[in-house]
């Protein structure tokens, strides 16, 4: 009977590789949806309307506090999924999916409304893209490069630059603009030195696996 209790708790703690309907899915999706609410807000900010403009402190800080709601989503999707071990394709698919989406699309919005400029967000931008071909090769030949601090650390000084960039506001005398700015060009120091140490440790590690294959050979 002991048994059988522990196959069928085994048997309900297993995790469809295709399921689509779990918790750190079901976040990643609410991001997903959140990412408009930002993209309308700021965009909404540009028309030079009256009542857009009665009304761009606001939005603003809409956008603010939705892209921080899609950033603890990011978190908890991922912590779950590891705590739980509920690793599924559709969220392999669509996590990183969703986090680009959000961290590009406000930060092309932010230098469309003159808050970074053009060189911070093309390397930011070409960033992401040049680590996710990095990580696919790495993936594709079977060789793990752990993520540097640097990598979080970069990731945090932009998930609180962003925000501040979009409220655009001074509470309490706090300069979100001025702090703002300081993060995110951190974060571009940040993104250019760790994607220099992640491609250098891929390197090693191509060259460490091809010394190992020629030797297995002979």
């Amino acid at each position: 009977m002991e048994n059988q209790t522990t196959q069928n708790l085994d048997n309900n703690t297993h995790v469809d590789e295709w399921e689509i309907d779990n918790l750190p899915n079901r976040l990643t999706i609410l991001r997903m949806f959140l990412i408009p609410v930002i993209i309308g807000s700021l965009y909404l900010t540009t028309f030079d309307i009256s009542w857009v403009q009665d009304f761009k402190g606001t939005l603003g800080y809409i956008a603010a506090w939705t892209f921080v709601a899609a950033s603890i989503t990011d978190f908890f999707d991922g912590y779950i999924a590891r705590k739980r071990q509920i690793v599924t394709v559709f969220g392999s698919f669509l996590d990183p999916i969703a986090d680009k989406f959000l961290v590009v699309s406000s930060l092309i919005l932010l230098n469309n409304l003159g808050r970074i400029p053009v060189p911070v967000v093309i390397v930011l931008v070409l960033r992401e893209m040049y680590m996710t071909a990095l990580r696919l090769l790495a993936m594709e030949r079977g060789i793990k490069v752990p993520v540097s601090s640097l990598g979080k650390w970069k990731t945090t000084f932009q998930m609180i630059a962003i925000p501040m960039l979009m409220a655009w506001d001074k509470p309490f005398g706090i300069s979100f603009p001025l702090l703002g700015s300081i993060f995110i060009y951190l974060s571009f120091i940040f993104s250019v030195y760790s994607a220099c140490l992640y491609t250098a440790g891929l390197i090693q590690k191509i060259k460490a696996a091809r010394i190992q294959k020629k030797s297995s050979s002979h």
